[in-house]
């Protein structure tokens, strides 16, 4: 339940008018989860994966939960921690993971949250009266440990989310984070990253003479690529170069 509480000491539902956007802080919220009550600001110091299931109990969504779980270990090596939410109850999540984890032996190491008024679906504006569907979409949200929203993801209900895909988006929010680099198109973890592009004459003029001398590849002036396999990981460790091309 997310809500204020009047003069009356009344309990109200919180309105929000602005827009759940890229920049922003990531509306916290306390609610009901499959690891007990839950707050998003508990969060805070950690990466956090926010992603909702319209429901429990639906092939793409048990999909998507049980992919998640097996990426699982991958996101805490990033200091990242994954939070679902579905519409349905409590029991009804707790029987879905259980029976997710009789069928297949994983247990879902991440809470599952019960948004059964849907309060927090409409804060992340996951369900709006213009789209097809009375249920939640596919939002995923990746939010900073300061608690802003870094990316957004939306999805339709047929169409399940990649967790490679989370987790290379992820890594180029740290590495942007950390080092300041920029990532291109189908980049990995370890792939050569973009150098800022200068932002006047003079510094234009600058990274043109010194890119060689710098190890940069710069196939454009305004497109300087470093190597990133000896660049501080998020944890202070040297990250590996997984892309044999860049080794070369």
């Amino acid at each position: 339940m997310i809500s204020n509480y009047n003069i009356n000491n009344v309990a109200e539902p919180v309105q929000r008018t602005e827009c759940v956007t890229i920049g922003r802080l990531a509306p916290d919220f306390y609610a009901l989860s499959t690891f007990g009550y839950i707050r998003l600001s508990d969060y805070r110091g950690k990466w956090v994966v926010f992603f909702s299931q319209p429901m429990s109990y639906t092939p793409v969504s048990t999909s998507e939960v049980i992919n998640a779980s097996r990426y699982y270990p991958e996101f805490t090596k990033r200091n990242a921690q994954f939070i679902s939410l579905t519409t349905d109850n409590i029991f009804a999540n707790l029987n879905w993971v259980y029976d997710i984890y009789l069928k297949t032996g994983i247990h879902v190491p991440f809470p599952v949250i019960s948004d059964t008024d849907k309060e927090i679906s409409q804060m992340y504006g996951m369900m709006n009266s213009d789209r097809t569907y009375e249920e939640s979409v596919r939002d995923a949200f990746i939010i900073n440990p300061e608690g802003k929203i870094m990316a957004i993801l939306t999805l339709p209900i047929t169409c399940g989310r990649s967790g490679y895909e989370l987790i290379r988006i992820l890594d180029s929010l740290q590495l942007t984070a950390n080092n300041n680099l920029y990532t291109p198109a189908d980049w990995r973890l370890g792939d050569p990253a973009i150098v800022p592009p200068p932002a006047n004459y003079d510094a234009l003029i600058n990274s043109v003479n010194t890119a060689s001398s710098s190890g940069l590849q710069c196939p454009f002036w305004y497109l300087c690529l470093q190597n990133t396999y000896t660049v501080e990981g998020t944890n202070g460790a040297v990250q590996q170069n997984f892309c044999q091309k860049c080794k070369k």
